[in-house]
């Protein structure tokens, strides 16, 4: 049975094939279990009466923008590997467009430096190691949002995490953040090839580490280059904790098994309102 919580969804539960269906707009099935022979010629009749008849599994995704895999056997995608076509030609046109927009955009990067270096000190960059493409450790660039401060080893995955109301991040920062311009110098990632405009966020390194160790099969999401912005991004917002992460792995697993350009100018119009409202910032 699908679960309740899903918004704007009410469930009921047939418990007999000859119950009355004429209250209800579809009819969700799990397809893979072991249907009766009454129910299979009842879903049949559904089907033949113009009944949406849906996949449990598949309905869930589509109402949810989630994949929810337990482990990968589960995927249903028919290949774990992306439509090879589609990368290459998205890889391509990613560095084409980067290098416009840096050209386009350079004086606004010279001005969100000016104003960085004026209100704080420490570099106007923010480099990290993050983990991206096949699970190949890189350097991403980003405007610096927070007090330039050195953190000891022990502190460094706590450090990492970005938490509400973090007494780091500067008053220019907060600007930057709430409407995603901090993020503008992955473009210089992108033209390097290691990241996309649109795919899985990059985790820092150590916090990929220790998600890889809670969630076994979290290193999939890198089977696409990592993004500026993503399908989790736009719907969910920025998570740390272990099981905020597994709900955000759903998002990033829906997003590699509909790969394709009409996901990613979706995601593209929802960028443009979550830059407007500021979703999902810390």
């Amino acid at each position: 049975m699908p679960p309740l919580e899903v918004k704007g969804i009410e469930w009921h539960t047939l418990r007999d094939a000859n119950e009355d269906v004429s209250h209800l707009d579809a009819i969700a099935v799990d397809l893979r279990a072991d249907i009766p022979d009454e129910w299979e010629r009842r879903l049949a009749e559904f089907a033949l009466s113009d009944m949406p008849v849906y996949h449990s599994k598949h309905l869930l995704e589509s109402l949810t923008g989630k994949v929810e895999l337990e482990q990968l056997s589960e995927n249903n995608f028919g290949t774990l590997s992306p439509l090879r076509a589609y990368m290459n030609v998205k890889h391509a046109a990613d560095a084409l467009c980067a290098l416009v927009a840096l050209i386009v955009l350079s004086p606004l990067f010279a001005a969100i430096a000016i104003v960085i270096r004026l209100d704080a000190p420490g570099p106007i960059l923010f480099r990290q190691v993050r983990i991206g493409y096949q699970g190949k450790p890189f350097r991403v660039f980003k405007f610096r949002t927070m007090t330039d401060s050195s953190t000891p080893d022990a502190d460094m995955l706590d450090a990492a995490k970005t938490k509400n109301g973090d007494l780091r991040v500067t008053r220019p920062g907060a600007v930057l953040r709430r409407s995603r311009l901090d993020e503008l110098p992955q473009l210089l990632n992108v033209i390097k090839g290691e990241m996309s405009w649109i795919g899985p966020r990059p985790e820092a390194e150590v916090l990929s580490r220790w998600y890889a160790n809670e969630i076994p099969f979290y290193p999939y999401r890198h089977i696409v280059r990592p993004g500026i912005t993503g399908w989790a991004q736009v719907n969910q917002g920025h998570v740390a904790e272990v099981e905020e992460v597994k709900s955000k792995l759903h998002y990033d697993f829906y997003y590699i098994k509909h790969f394709s350009p009409w996901i990613d100018l979706l995601i593209v119009a929802r960028t443009a309102r979550t830059m407007l409202t500021g979703f999902g910032a810390r």
